[in-house]
């Protein structure tokens, strides 16, 4: 899951000369991750995983890093 989710990160919302480099826990907003990736992160992450992110934990902590996302795609009902 993270690779997917780094993978589209990486390729539509944020420029990093070398995502590799980007560890699990670094952050995503400092990034350059802003409101509007943000927006397409969630909708990309409900559909390619089959949850629903509620719009009320849209905060910091869900989607700061790539480690927080996934565990909250799979608070959210991920079985996979």
């Amino acid at each position: 899951m993270k690779e997917t989710l780094k993978n589209f990160i990486f390729a539509e919302l944020i420029y990093h000369e070398d995502p590799t480099s980007f560890g699990d826990e670094d952050n995503l907003l400092d990034a350059g991750l802003d409101s509007m990736g943000i927006m397409r992160l969630i909708m990309f992450a409900e559909k390619e995983f089959g949850v629903t992110l509620p719009d009320t934990e849209i905060e910091p902590d869900n989607v700061g890093s790539l480690k927080s996302l996934e565990s909250w795609i799979r608070r959210s009902g991920y079985v996979g």
